[in-house]
């Protein structure tokens, strides 16, 4: 194994900061940084939950609820920059929020109301993806573009662990080492791909290592510990922006909640590997370390909760409005040049809708 190799290494264990009740074991970011995360997960786990009472209310067609690993959807969009992009998947509504985009806007595409529901260059937030992994490539793409015209934009790209079984996902390592491409990938490792355990999903030490086939340093970090996300996330952008090329980062967390509505997670978990993980809650375990610090008041603790609270609000009013989408939309923004196969099915369309009103 030549030095450059053993370079690419991630560390034997996740990274980690602050242990499952809330003590510090290495250096953490300063109390400012880390309560104002405190205040972002208050409302990413209400909105979470907002949402998945929506579905239950007929108000949402779907949600992939990150309940558990909101700490990875706070810290990537945390260490971003303005001019930053960010690259999320289906299950990462609260990273879109945090880098800033209306969550009931980012919520019109799994409503059933839009496309993507955002201009993705306000914001830079690229839509949300349902298909695994398309979106790194596309996001490397957006790197390499980048770098050529000499920005120092940086790319967060997201996905999940059965997204690294895709081959996007190789594809988009490759291009990014080859070119040095500016762009960070962060797989969040929630132990299951739907029904399929990542031990069924590969058989590396740990999906961090799979950076290294392509010449990628990889790192393994604590998904529920929002000190070490910020610290190994922080660093990885840094050290993208720095012209040093991409990264590949894991973070090792959990999903508590079914995979969507439409999942019944008791099929394929049991009950006390989900009990196991509560106790590694990720605001907890901050909470606790920032009362222990006295940085946490009961005050504070009211301010965030009612932050949350109209937070919530305000989702279940955008949501609760019905729209009248115009159906010919399904064909106005597919490409930037129509196909000749779409101006057909488009006037089809708008055929029917004409004698549909003539016979009214």
């Amino acid at each position: 194994m030549t030095p450059d190799s053993r370079r690419l290494l991630p560390s034997d264990a996740p990274v980690t900061l602050l242990d499952p009740d809330g003590k510090a074991t290495g250096d953490v970011p300063d109390d400012a940084t880390l309560l104002r995360s405190l205040g972002l997960l208050t409302t990413a786990r209400r909105l979470n939950d907002q949402a998945y009472a929506l579905v239950r209310q007929g108000r949402l067609a779907v949600y992939p609820s990150s309940h558990g690993q909101e700490a990875c959807q706070v810290a990537a969009a945390q260490v971003l920059d303005a001019g930053d992009w960010l690259f999320p998947t289906y299950r990462d509504t609260i990273a879109a929020a945090v880098k800033g985009v209306d969550p009931v806007e980012a919520l019109s595409l799994l409503k059933g109301d839009w496309h993507c529901g955002y201009d993705p260059y306000e914001h830079r937030v690229a839509p949300h993806t349902t298909p695994l992994a398309t979106q790194l490539p596309h996001a490397v793409g957006v790197a390499h573009a980048a770098r050529l015209r000499g920005e120092p934009t940086v790319v967060m790209a997201m996905c999940g662990d059965g997204g690294t079984s895709e081959g996007d996902f190789h594809e988009a390592l490759n291009f990014a080492a080859v070119f040095r491409a500016p762009v960070v990938f962060f797989v969040q490792n929630n132990e299951y791909a739907i029904s399929v355990p990542l031990a069924r999903q590969t058989a590396a030490p740990s999906l961090a290592h799979k950076g290294i086939g392509y010449g990628i340093p990889g790192e393994r970090v604590d998904g529920n510990d929002m000190a070490a996300l910020l610290s190994v996330l922080g660093t990885a952008v840094e050290r993208a922006r720095a012209g040093e090329g991409p990264q590949l980062v894991e973070a090792h967390t959990y999903r508590m909640q079914a995979h969507t509505n439409a999942d019944d997670a008791t099929r394929y978990r049991d009950d006390s590997e989900v009990a196991a993980w509560a106790g590694r809650d990720p605001i907890t375990r901050l909470r606790a370390y920032l009362t222990g610090r006295g940085a946490l008041t009961d005050e504070v603790t009211k301010e965030f909760s009612a932050d949350a609270e109209r937070a919530a609000a305000h989702l279940r009013d955008g949501l609760n409005q019905d729209i009248t989408p115009n159906p010919e939309d399904l064909f106005a923004y597919v490409f930037s040049t129509p196909t000749p196969q779409l101006r057909e099915q488009s006037a089809l369309v708008a055929d029917e809708l004409s004698r549909e009103g003539a016979q009214r």
